[in-house]
């Protein structure tokens, strides 16, 4: 090994393929190496760059068992090959296929850093041959929806939450947002029964396991993509996840935020890691100048329609640009939230001072001299700018105005001046059949200025838009339209803010006046009308004009029409009662009103963040209060039971034909508030299966010999697209569905099923074609996983198909995730212990007495770095 082999090692392969078979010389090399770069990195001020190398040799040098530590460095199945004797041609061509086994390296000479591939190093604890990594969460948020299976799972399986210091409960979805001016319990203010069914058991959980929780009584519940960032529970660098795909709003702090399954959120509460393959990455730029009424909002619906509603998939998207560097953390938050509607794993944001800014002082955040160490870390968060991505798109600012949906995909976009789209207008057949089904949704014709489109309601709020700086924008717009301004007639405007914080804060501004003057409704904190899962939403053909995130069929009650919108796009409809450019309450005269209007006192979030931080709670139960390393004890077969083994499967096919087919499709929002895992056979595709009066309709899977069917075939892509929830499989499995063929699925979706002992094959577009023309018949077809073929009973060749080689070995043998993870155990705990040396400011209160006393050899193994 020479010393360009040293130069190599730190990111291009693993060190425990090739550190222990380094000679004496080499170790000292490459000791004398990283001592020398440590230096260079803090002369320049960069600090965490230099941090974890060092350390990671001293440690190894040190060692008395020769091992090397395994902080970040995944293995490769192709490392090997640079440990032997080879000439140098040899080990040239090995180092460019470890490259290619990890993706581009990032902290190398030559190798420019990603901030995702970063984050993704430093958490992972292993790495099988084919890339599958188990990566450690470092904060974790949870609410009522899609966690009670979670922690059914972890009762009956015997096992506690890994790290409660770690872990944030509250509930948004189901809570009622009206007046609480009455509350007494929660059983006599959720009148909904399945809602208040959801809520309590959240509350008996997290009494149970002992989790911090933001309840209804606590003026700190909001909807949890508010909450964790307002009180510093989210940072930059860490891993962070939530039962909810628009955790990719915490992206914004430079962290790596993704959302999960519930089988998943089950693996994070009680392993505190998760299972993940690298995602690829992708850049997206937007330089120039953003023209007066074009908010961070319009930024993000023009991406997507740029981009398309699957144009991130498989990718992590990190946003860059002047544009983009120079938007508030609220804006910025507002971007990473709908990464996941153009089909990302998750969106991010390098970390600068607008971050620092904001975080300083939080109630979760470092304080002292940790807050120096955390700061110092975060600096060095960020991509270098010869940095090479797989996917780079460049945005100009100055091509993005106002901007507004107008069929039933986030990426049906429009400029406020256009018009509705003319199908005729489509070349290609199946995008032109996908805008006649829009716009018979819809209820419009083509070639209809957006301006002229009337509204039924108007709703500002949800994770995307319900924050200060939001409500202060519709404030602005309504000052600006006058004292005589008010809310249109026969519109109905709800005001909903992201958290009881915000509300005190909005109020104590006088935003409230405003809003109530011009006669909004002004609500209390929940989701609410994003998906009406609490009762707040749309009846059959209402349109609303919405702040939200999704605007697919039935998203905020069936039947109900959404047009996406900004802030103070939705504010200026509210008072015309029709879609409207917000841009006519800018300018000299719009000043001037805003000058002699009501005069608003810019309050300081501090003064609100008054709440004592205190440890979770002790756990109810003896089960709660285990301690994280008795978990390499319990036992791990009982819940592997759960999962039948899938070998071959044998049965009937269901074709369908239609693109992007949506979770909110699969199995509406109303069918949510459910406690078990089954039970949803009727809520799969229950909009298109049911008629308003209950009956069943002519949809296929009300057909004979569909409603048998096993087997779904769809040819066309991005299946399972939309939301993170895992009652999408849950219904298809319940209906006994096992096995979903399309070309193309939603990466959570794909992950969920997988999950639920079922089958995602991709194929091509002309073998899922032909597929679904042997369903049409009412043919069989045959699943063979051991093989990998479907056989056609047609009597036509089988396709072959792949799978992930951990999925098919799980798949087969009926294996459960978590019971695989906690046999490694040991690794886990072992980054821990490294972790609270690094990162101390990730270990919440509490943490430290909870973990038993290393024995004295366990301690020098894994403390002495």
């Amino acid at each position: 090994m020479d010393r360009t082999d040293v130069l190599c090692i730190y990111r291009d392969v693993p060190c425990t393929t090739v550190l222990p078979r380094m000679s004496p010389y080499c170790k000292v090399l490459t000791l004398t190496v990283c001592a020398h770069a440590w230096l260079l990195v803090m002369r320049s001020a960069r600090p965490g760059c230099g941090l974890f190398m060092p350390l990671m040799f001293l440690s190894w040098l040190s060692s008395a068992s020769g091992s090397p530590p395994q902080l970040a460095l995944p293995t490769s199945t192709t490392g090997a090959r640079l440990s032997k004797r080879s000439d140098a041609r040899t080990r040239l061509a090995a180092k460019d296929a470890v490259r290619q086994d990890m993706g581009r390296p990032c902290c190398v000479r030559g190798n420019p850093r990603i901030i995702f591939i970063v984050l993704m190093l430093t958490h992972c604890r292993d790495v099988d041959e084919n890339g599958l990594a188990l990566i450690y969460i470092d904060r974790h948020l949870v609410f009522e929806v899609s966690s009670p299976q979670a922690f059914e799972g972890l009762r009956n399986a015997g096992r506690p939450v890994r790290r409660p210091d770690c872990t944030l409960a509250t509930v948004d979805h189901n809570v009622p947002t009206s007046s609480r001016k009455h509350f007494t319990t929660v059983s006599e203010f959720v009148t909904q029964p399945e809602s208040r069914a959801q809520v309590t058991t959240l509350e008996d959980n997290v009494k149970t396991f002992g989790l911090t929780y933001f309840g209804m009584t606590d003026r700190r519940q909001g909807i949890v993509h508010i909450i964790g960032p307002e009180e510093g529970f989210t940072l930059p660098g860490i891993i962070c996840v939530c039962g909810d795909s628009h955790t990719s709003t915490h992206g914004a702090f430079g962290c790596l935020a993704f959302g999960i399954g519930t089988s998943e959120v089950e693996h994070v509460l009680a392993t505190q890691t998760i299972i993940q393959k690298k995602s690829k990455n992708m850049r997206i730029t937007v330089e120039g100048t953003l023209a007066g009424g074009v908010t961070s909002k319009d930024v993000i619906l023009h991406i997507i329609g740029v981009i398309g509603i699957a144009g991130g998939t498989g990718c992590v998207i990190e946003y860059a640009g002047n544009v983009v560097r120079g938007l508030s953390m609220e804006a910025r938050m507002t971007m990473c939230n709908m990464s996941i509607e153009g089909g990302a794993r998750a969106g991010m944001i390098a970390p600068d001072e607008i971050t620092f800014n904001y975080l300083r002082g939080r109630p979760l955040a470092p304080r002292g001299v940790l807050w120096d160490h955390a700061e110092a870390y975060w600096r060095t968060l960020k991509t270098d700018e010869d940095a090479k991505f797989d996917i780079e798109v460049n945005i100009r600012a100055e091509d993005i105005v106002p901007t507004v949906t107008w069929g039933t995909s986030p990426q049906d976009v429009v400029p406020i001046t256009g018009k509705v789209p003319d199908p005729a207008s489509f070349a290609d057949t199946s995008k032109r059949a996908a805008v006649e089904r829009a716009l018979r949704y819809m209820g419009l014709s083509p070639n209809t200025p957006m301006e002229e489109i009337k509204i039924d309601k108007v709703f500002i709020g949800s994770c995307t838009n319900s924050r200060i700086e939001d409500l202060r924008s519709v404030a602005k717009v309504i000052i600006a339209a006058g004292p005589d301004a008010r809310v249109a007639e026969g519109v109905y405007a709800m005001i909903v803010p992201g958290s009881g914080l915000v509300k005190q804060q909005a109020e104590a501004e006088g935003l409230d006046a405003v809003f109530k003057r011009a006669g909004f409704d002004w609500r209390e904190a929940g989701c609410s009308m994003c998906l009406g899962m609490n009762g707040d939403n749309l009846s059959p053909g209402e349109r609303s004009a919405s702040t939200s995130n999704r605007n697919f069929e039935g998203r905020q009650g069936p039947g109900g029409r959404t047009h996406l919108l900004s802030p103070g796009m939705a504010a200026a409809a509210a008072l015309t009662g029709r879609l409207t450019d917000v841009r006519r309450y800018l300018g000299a005269e719009a000043e001037a009103k805003l000058a002699s209007g009501p005069k608003l006192k810019l309050a300081n979030p501090s003064d609100f963040l008054t709440d004592p931080v205190l440890p979770p709670p002790e756990p109810s139960s003896a089960l709660g209060a285990l301690p994280p390393m008795a978990l390499s004890s319990l036992p791990t077969a009982d819940s592997s039971s759960r999962l039948a083994k899938f070998t071959v499967l044998r049965g009937i096919a269901v074709p369908l034909h239609t693109e992007n087919i949506d979770t909110d499709m699969i199995t509406p929002a109303r069918f949510l508030k459910v406690l078990k895992r089954t039970g949803l056979k009727d809520a799969l595709f229950a909009d298109l299966r049911w008629g308003p009066d209950g009956r069943p309709t002519d949809f296929i899977l009300n057909r004979e010999p569909y409603t048998q069917a096993k087997i779904l075939v769809c040819d066309k892509p991005n299946f399972g697209c939309g939301s993170s929830r895992e009652h999408a499989p849950w219904s298809l499995k319940d209906f006994g569905i096992m096995c979903v063929i399309a070309p193309s699925f939603a990466d959570i979706f794909k992950n969920n099923t997988f999950q639920n002992g079922m089958l995602p094959i991709a194929l091509t577009e002309d073998e899922c074609r032909e597929l679904a023309d042997d369903a049409e018949q009412g043919l069989e077809l045959e699943v063979d996983l051991e093989k990998q073929e479907i056989r056609r009973t047609s009597g036509k060749p089988p396709f072959a198909f792949t799978v992930d080689p951990f999925r098919r070995h799980s798949l087969l043998n009926g294996l459960d995730d978590i019971a695989l993870t906690l046999q490694k155990a040991l690794k886990i705990e072992e980054f821990e212990a490294q972790r609270s040396q690094v990162w101390p400011w990730l270990d919440g209160l509490g943490y430290k007495g909870r973990v038993p006393v290393l024995t004295a050899a366990k301690q020098a193994r894994r403390l002495d770095w």
